[in-house]
């Protein structure tokens, strides 16, 4: 693999999980249309979106061993405390890793959503 592009989880609401991201963790969107919502993004790098089922998902356990790691440069402290005011309430503990500090929430469907202030790569070294 060379490079990831694009990442696309599907939702059972698009409407509810539209709002999820944008009112709660404050993601913006670039564009949408009835079947999905890709957010913001920057040029060069892997977008993000939701989608409407590509097959069904009635009595389907989402986000089960799905994880993706946006990397952010705001205080972790401060974003996490703003998810919980979001009403965000599956945020864990800012934990350490090899890349940086980070955070887990989940969205609405069980998708697990890791917020990562990265290292910078002579720090990992």
């Amino acid at each position: 693999m060379r490079q990831l592009t694009f990442a696309s989880l599907q939702v059972k609401n698009l409407e509810a999980s539209k709002d999820f991201y944008t009112e709660k963790l404050h993601f913006e969107i670039d564009n949408s249309n009835p079947q999905a919502c890709v957010f913001k993004y920057n040029q060069g790098e892997a977008s993000f979106a939701i989608r409407t089922p590509l097959e069904p998902l009635e009595d389907k356990e989402l986000g089960i061993g799905v994880a993706l790691w946006f990397a952010v440069t705001e205080n972790l402290e401060e974003l996490n405390a703003k998810f919980i005011v979001n009403g965000i309430t599956t945020v864990t503990p800012i934990f350490k890793t090899p890349f940086g500090s980070a955070f887990h929430v989940k969205d609405l469907d069980g998708y697990k959503l890791t917020f990562l202030n990265p290292k910078d790569k002579n720090e990992r070294d």
